[in-house]
């Protein structure tokens, strides 16, 4: 979605109305503080960060806003929302989702152009293999565009893998997925295996290849700078709640 597009729906962004933005130590975490008064969450709860670091880059995003306050500038907060708002009443959704994915693993479909092909073995097989050795999930690859049929035991194990998950990590998998089309990339990024710049790169393989045969598509390219900014937002928030080991 557009940073843009509630101003283009004629939705008005509220005035930015606070001065000054800090951090608050309290028993549950890390309160962010706007004129010495904490924000709340959509449902009306204390936005609290679990780490000092993830405390201060959400303060951050607060104190980037100019003169209005715009959401989709703020992928650590909206994280943040669903994590704390969402994620206890929808866990089971959540993994169900991601193992969805992994049944259609966008790395598992190859192209039948020599040379895309090519790019895609170097990009994606890496990553395949590392799912089968660390994750206990192969899944199968072939050139087509037919549905393909993955063992249900690997499905099992990534849907398993993620409800081990605490709820900030597993929203940010949950966000990551959706953005790269392939289960294997979300988890990869969440374990540290890849970085957001490079799961990006990996997800848009076939859209550069395709904008450098006919040229690039102004729309497309907006939509594609949107995905690059929440996934690397997901890979901050990872970063983030490993360096606060929680």
């Amino acid at each position: 979605m557009s940073m843009s597009k509630a101003k283009a729906e004629n939705r008005p962004l509220p005035k930015r109305f606070y001065s000054e933005v800090a951090i608050d130590p309290v028993d549950e975490g890390w309160r962010i503080l706007l004129d010495g008064r904490p924000v709340k969450t959509p449902a009306r709860e204390i936005l609290l960060a679990p780490g000092e670091a993830l405390a201060d880059a959400m303060a951050a995003e607060w104190q980037a806003q100019e003169t209005e306050i715009n959401p989709f500038s703020m992928p650590l907060t909206r994280l943040a929302h669903v994590a704390l708002d969402r994620m206890d009443q929808v866990r089971d959704g959540a993994a169900d989702e991601i193992a969805r994915f992994a049944g259609t693993d966008m790395l598992c479909y190859r192209s039948d152009l020599p040379d895309l092909a090519r790019r895609q073995a170097e990009t994606w097989d890496p990553y395949l293999d590392w799912a089968a050795r660390e994750l206990d999930a192969p899944l199968h690859k072939a050139q087509t565009i037919l549905p393909i049929e993955q063992p249900d035991a690997s499905i099992e194990a990534l849907r398993a893998h993620a409800l081990t998950l605490d709820n900030w990590r597993l929203t940010g998998l949950a966000s990551a997925v959706p953005l790269t089309g392939s289960a294997v990339l979300g988890f990869a990024l969440l374990k540290g295996r890849l970085t957001g710049e490079a799961a990006f790169e990996a997800a848009q393989l076939e859209q550069d290849y395709q904008a450098e045969t006919w040229g690039e598509d102004s729309e497309a390219a907006d939509m594609a700078a949107n995905r690059r900014r929440d996934l690397l937002a997901a890979d901050h928030l990872f970063q983030l709640m490993d360096a606060a080991k929680t």
